[in-house]
């Protein structure tokens, strides 16, 4: 073996230097040329070779497996189907035609395609095919659930009624209801104003109970007066005989008419040396609301909350409608309610104020509102003593729920946990088809659009051949695909990031009523990134930190760094807090990020607040003040070593001429020179102002031509901050 291994390399030796000679010896012919690196002699013996040669093939770089782009085809596709099924235009199926026995040119973006054609495209343009499949889209049942229908006459119980205080901030509305159920509510409100709704059950001494919502009066808290008139049976307006109507007590009126609700007005302030309720009655007929004494059918009862004079009449003009609106409710069946407000208790969870409206609510019931079901853990009245059950026209707060409701959703009970998921689970779903449905209208719109432009675009080359529209299409947008767009555009208008957290979901929803009202975007855009209920937390610290552009960690800032950054102006996004606490661990961690943390516990603060970022943001105004102006009279020549410079006599017609500040050269209507002064001088000396009437000689900072005749204006630019333009209406 060794010695015909010898043999073999000899002979590769002889062959590389003349095969001729090498046919002599071996018998067998010489197959490959000597100009290839491949082994010259194959033999099944020489192990040696084939192993060289799988070392080889070892060393070819493997190409990389490209994939192509899958194309869905169906039976009897059009040219222009197929076209937008393979994301190309209607030319590029004409081009992958060519050569073949179909007439290209009798084409029409309509022609029907036969299958090996459609076939034969797709594999052309360097694609692979599937075939679609034609699947029927199942659908979802609808497990939601729904309010019971009516009562039968025979189980309705009578219940007490709810009222609803409304008026304009400031009118005395809550400190009527502290005199009515003896408390001080008014002293434990920040700035003296009521920012929550809330439900309270009263009994009067004759016996007979109310149910009273308090809502905020303040114009930023339009949504919560509105859930307040939808879930009453009464709203009395209370009014101030001193301030007379304003604009919340219009809103509140309009409210009570939406929601088909009678009005009692308490006419409050009474006792106060300037009150006039008779200037009160006759300014709520303008807004159709006539009282008894001109011929309507609206009680007007003389108040004083502050003392608690006549509340008592006030009580029974409640009671007296309540009997005459003859109000009842089924106290058996399931539960029906609405949610008042909703809020995140540290110690209870989530948590809501709810109306019961119809049915008895007990622990263990099952309850859905919203996206959201709750199995009754607790139940608590508004004194926060627990309950063990609350019937209709009950306000309770209810703890149980998975996850916190909206204020103002319906709550319906349902006969278990699982029925109470596949409830949740619909509405959700459903939710998500609203969106989607939404979404394909706008993309529908934008395709609309583009086709409409693709259209216009080829409306004048529609007499030519496709080779010819191809060549003119290319020509007019090669300069257009010549510049490749960039990867990252940078955002060059202004823009606030913000994270709203509340106490309350109708305080959330109050400020972001307010957003929604921004309409300032030319100057500086309004982005909300979240808003939640709760404390301020770390995530939000961060999730502010991510959209600044910083980097997430940072480390631990010395003295004068953190100074710095408790004094300078933040230019990134800011945490808005309405009534919430932020905790040391997250206030230290919005310092080391340099992420603005501004709590608040009176809202039109947080606004004026925000109105300040806002305008901040802006860039300063640049102005003129125009101190003085002078003519020049004639030109000469000054030498300043061996440098001759040009000097302008003047005389100062208006204010005065500083040296210090800039000047502006006007030659008829136009500006020819604007800059600093190289020197002024009145006779000889050097001054630093000449006022008005005095003559002087000056010289520019820079080669300039003074003829006579020209006007040197002095001015002195001023920046001045800009303010924004957003007026949310209070």
């Amino acid at each position: 073996m060794n010695v015909m291994s010898s043999v073999m390399r000899g002979a590769r030796r002889l062959v590389l230097v003349d095969p001729a000679l090498l046919s002599h010896f071996l018998s067998l012919p010489v197959l490959r040329p000597t100009r290839s690196s491949a082994p010259l002699l194959t033999c099944e013996q020489n192990r040696k070779f084939a192993s060289k040669q799988v070392k080889h093939q070892r060393n070819q770089k493997v190409k990389a497996k490209v994939d192509k782009q899958e194309v869905e085809i169906r039976q009897r596709m059009t040219a222009a189907s197929l076209a937008e099924a393979m994301n190309k235009d209607f030319d590029h199926v004409l081009e992958a035609l060519l050569n073949t026995s179909v007439d290209v040119d009798s084409l029409e973006p309509d022609s029907v395609l036969e299958e090996r054609w459609i076939k034969e495209v797709v594999t052309r343009s360097g694609m692979k095919f599937r075939w679609a499949k034609l699947s029927e889209s199942r659908e979802r049942p609808n497990r939601d659930v729904q309010r019971r229908p009516p009562a039968d006459p025979s189980l309705l119980k009578p219940r007490p009624p709810v009222v609803t205080i409304m008026g304009h901030v400031d009118h005395g509305k809550t400190t009527l209801l502290d005199s009515l159920r003896k408390s001080q509510i008014v002293s434990t409100e920040a700035g003296g104003i009521t920012q929550h709704i809330g439900a309270f059950l009263v009994q009067l001494p004759t016996g007979e109970k109310i149910t009273f919502l308090d809502t905020p009066g303040h114009a930023a808290f339009s949504s919560m007066r509105a859930r307040g008139a939808n879930a009453t049976d009464i709203v009395v307006l209370v009014v101030a005989a001193d301030d007379g109507v304003m604009n919340q007590t219009v809103e509140s009126i309009q409210h009570a008419r939406r929601a088909k609700v009678p009005i009692i007005v308490a006419v409050n302030k009474c006792d106060k040396p300037q009150a006039d309720p008779q200037r009160v009655k006759q300014e709520l007929l303008a807004h159709d609301v006539v009282c008894e004494e001109f011929g309507g059918d609206v009680q007007a009862i003389h108040v004083s909350a502050l003392k608690g004079d006549n509340l008592l009449a006030l009580a029974e003009a409640t009671v007296a409608l309540a009997e005459v609106l003859e109000l009842k409710a089924e106290p058996s069946g399931a539960v029906e309610g609405l949610v008042i407000e909703s809020r995140t208790d540290k110690g209870r969870g989530p948590v809501t104020s709810a109306i019961i409206q119809r049915g008895t609510l007990r622990r263990g019931c099952v309850l859905v509102a919203g996206k959201s079901w709750a199995k009754v853990r607790f139940l608590f009245d508004e004194n926060g003593r627990a309950v063990t059950e609350a019937g209709p026209s009950s306000a309770v707060e209810v703890v149980g729920w998975k996850e916190l409701p909206s204020a103002g959703d319906v709550m319906v009970e349902v006969e278990s946990e699982q029925r109470a998921r596949e409830a949740v689970e619909w509405r959700s779903h459903a939710e998500e088809q609203e969106k989607l449905q939404e979404e394909e209208s706008v993309i529908e719109l934008k395709q609309k659009l583009h086709l409409e432009e693709y259209r216009k675009e080829r409306a004048g080359l529609t007499h030519l051949s496709w080779r010819q529209r191809k060549s003119a299409l290319y020509r007019a947008n090669k300069n257009k695909f010549a510049v490749r767009p960039s990867e990252r555009t940078q955002k060059d208008e202004l823009s606030l990031p913000l994270i709203i957290k509340g106490d309350v979901d109708g305080s959330v929803e109050a400020i972001l009523n307010i957003l929604d009202g921004y309409d300032a975007e030319q100057q500086c855009r309004l982005e909300v990134l979240h808003f939640g209920i709760g404390d301020v937390s770390e995530n939000d610290v961060n999730m502010a930190d991510t959209f600044t552009g910083r980097r997430s960690k940072t480390p631990e800032p010395c003295f004068w760094q953190k100074l710095l950054l408790t004094f300078r102006l933040p230019s990134t996004g800011s945490i808005y807090g309405f009534n919430v606490a932020a905790g040391r661990s997250v206030q230290q961690l919005a310092v080391r990020r340099g992420v603005p943390l501004r709590l608040h516990t009176i809202i039109y603060k947080l606004i004026d607040e925000l109105k300040d970022e806002l305008s901040g943001k802006l860039p300063p105004l640049l102005s003129e003040n125009v101190v003085g102006e002078a003519t020049v009279l004639s030109m000469f020549d000054v030498s300043v070593g061996k440098k001759k410079v040009p000097v302008a006599g003047c005389r100062v017609q208006k204010g005065q001429l500083d040296r210090r500040l800039k000047f502006r050269l006007i030659r008829g209507r136009d500006t020819v020179w604007e800059g600093s002064l190289a020197a002024l001088k009145h006779h000889k000396d050097e001054v630093q102002t000449v006022k008005s009437g005095m003559e002087c000689g000056l010289s520019a900072d820079g080669d300039v031509d003074f003829r006579s005749g020209d006007v040197i204006v002095c001015f002195e630019a001023l920046d001045t901050q800009q303010v924004t333009s957003w007026d949310p209406g209070f």
